[in-house]
């Protein structure tokens, strides 16, 4: 072998080896400002697993973090705070006997914007093969799961859906699924049209507070809904959504507000004994158990989503699936990233 075959061949081994050895991830490096290094495959600890990814959600709540906010330090670390991930199983660590590599499976991370990462193995659930090829960000499937069970929905009830992105269009499906009357108020037409074809029975665009209300106090003789669920996390449409919330009816408050306090209209919630339920979860096992079941209703074919996922974008472009979500065009509700 001539020196120039073998340096090359030398060259081509150490590209390989420090393949191996670091993936590409995503940093938040400053408002609006994402750039793409190297970092180290990281190795799975004890009770740890690794994971190849092979995508990740964009989460509406990820949005101010890239725009950026005063009480935000960046830049954070790599792959944050993608959390809405799917991949196979790459590596285990010590004392991990369940999970074994090649395994597809959905996980909860907070940085999955990158093609490797780490979890913990009991936050990590195997897919079956029912989703086989499909992409499955199982963490706000999860999270629809259990918005649903706590807002207590029961069969012949009217339920109201303010807001009709990603959140709202899985908690139309559940609630026409479970036999109730669903009014969706959204601010674009092509949402309302969405909630429509997924089960609604009246959709009602939010452009006037006044006119919103005088419409659904018509559909519903004046008895308003038992249950309304807020999926924007903004002021206007949660004080809109009290305001659509029947006597000893449920308030339910899934929108995930942090741009700063709320006030609330204490009379009317008090006048009206309303319920009020944050149903944000943080309980682990309960987020688990939320996935589990998602990932039980798509497998059967009674959670289906694939067609809210509406746009694709490589790792690369991931500031321009933000600018996507900040402009959200007709036809747009979720934008997965791909490594």
């Amino acid at each position: 072998m001539n020196k120039h075959v073998l340096q090359t061949s030398i060259h081509r081994e150490e590209h390989l080896e420090r393949a191996r050895e670091t993936g590409k991830s995503a940093v938040f490096a400053g408002p609006e400002r994402i750039e793409l290094i190297e970092a180290p495959i990281p190795t799975p600890a004890e009770g740890e697993v690794r994971i190849k990814i092979e995508g990740c959600g964009v989460c509406a709540s990820d949005f101010p973090v890239w725009e950026g906010r005063p009480w935000f330090h960046y830049p954070l670390q790599p792959g944050a705070p993608g959390h809405e991930a799917w991949g196979r199983i790459d590596a285990v660590g010590p004392r991990v006997d369940h999970l074994q590599p090649g395994r597809r499976v959905t996980f909860l991370s907070e940085r999955a914007y990158a093609e490797y990462d780490i979890a913990p193995a009991n936050t990590v659930i195997p897919l079956p093969d029912a989703l086989s090829g499909i992409p499955f960000p199982g963490e706000p499937l999860g999270c629809a799961m259990n918005i649903f069970h706590r807002s207590n929905i029961e069969r012949g009830q009217t339920v109201a859906i303010v807001g009709i992105g990603f959140l709202g269009a899985l908690l139309t499906i559940l609630a026409a699924r479970a036999g109730v009357r669903v009014i969706a108020v959204a601010r674009k037409k092509h949402a309302l049209d969405l909630a429509s074809s997924l089960g609604a029975r009246q959709a009602i665009l939010m452009d006037d507070h006044w006119r919103v209300i005088e419409n659904v106090k018509k559909l519903t003789g004046e008895n308003w809904c038992e249950r309304v669920i807020e999926a924007t996390g903004q002021q206007w449409p949660l004080d809109l959504a009290a305001e659509l919330t029947s006597v000893r009816g449920r308030l339910i408050i899934a929108g995930y507000h942090q741009d700063g306090p709320r006030q609330v209209n204490m009379q009317l919630w008090n006048w009206r004994g309303l319920d009020v339920i944050n149903a944000h979860e943080r309980d682990q096992s309960i987020y688990m158990k939320g996935i589990r079941e998602a990932v039980d209703a798509a497998a059967r074919g009674e959670l289906p989503f694939q067609s809210l996922c509406t746009h694709t974008f490589p790792l690369e472009q991931l500031s321009e699936a933000f600018q996507l979500l900040r402009s959200r065009p007709d036809g747009f509700v979720k934008a997965l990233v791909f490594p």
